[in-house]
């Protein structure tokens, strides 16, 4: 579903956020990137769907050129690849519906208001992230893991291919962690959408990860199944003084 091949990117001209990343994601995979902070992953998820222009290399969405994609094709692009962020990126003062819906807006013009098939397919994901009650609450009321399923429902309202989640945990406790995380994986097993997730927990890899690509200094330095990284290879990704914090 998706290659990328020799990826970098630098933002200064001197250091490289991702340097020659190559690598294939099959339609249905919960791919996981690991690695410190600063290591790439964010960098390498939002060039993916070029929230980040890339500075050289190839990214194949489905056979197009995700980097020559430009007009409609970059349009259409985007709503095929639904994205989730740390920080949720809601618009706090509108309402739980609304932000929902704006997750069609790729289907619409800026002068189509939304239609009531919309709205009754926002209640659908609504529902499936267990919030129906709360549509008419305005965004800033809910606790920080609410939130996160507000945008898990966005996502989903875009009938996405892949979705890519940039750390989507990392602001929350250990138990929602792992709540918002099965919510992940159900809609990568029910639904058939392939996942990209950016993790820092290696027990959440684990658990739902079909593959893990780890990320040190902007290199791919690990690629293989979640379960073979034992404690040598978790501190060469992560340091000799870093310890694992398992999340259950």
């Amino acid at each position: 579903m998706i290659e990328i091949k020799n990826l970098r990117k630098t933002y200064d001209n001197k250091y490289w956020a991702v340097d020659r990343i190559s690598l294939k994601i099959n339609q249905g995979d919960f791919i996981i990137l690991l690695g410190l902070s600063g290591s790439g992953k964010s960098t390498l998820l939002r060039c993916m769907n070029r929230l980040i222009e890339p500075t050289e290399g190839d990214i194949f969405f489905e056979k197009m050129n995700v980097r020559l994609a430009s007009g409609q094709d970059l349009r259409h692009l985007r709503r095929n690849i639904g994205m989730i962020f740390q920080q949720f990126n809601l618009v706090k003062n509108l309402s739980v519906l609304t932000n929902v819906l704006t997750g069609r807006l790729g289907y619409h013009s800026f002068v189509t208001p939304f239609t009531k098939q919309d709205t009754e397919f926002a209640m659908h994901n609504l529902e499936r992230v267990g919030l129906t009650d709360f549509s008419h609450r305005l965004v800033k009321q809910l606790s920080g893991g609410q939130q996160q399923r507000v945008a898990i429902a966005r996502a989903l309202m875009q009938e996405p291919k892949v979705i890519l989640a940039d750390e989507p945990v990392a602001s929350l406790d250990p138990a929602t962690a792992d709540s918002i995380m099965q919510y992940l994986g159900e809609i990568n097993q029910r639904d058939g959408i392939t996942i990209v997730c950016s993790l820092h927990f290696l027990s959440l890899a684990r658990k739902y990860g079909n593959r893990v690509y780890a990320l040190k200094d902007g290199k791919c330095v690990y690629e293989g199944v979640p379960l073979d990284i034992d404690e040598a290879r978790f501190k060469s990704i992560y340091g000799q003084e870093a310890k694992e914090i398992d999340i259950r």
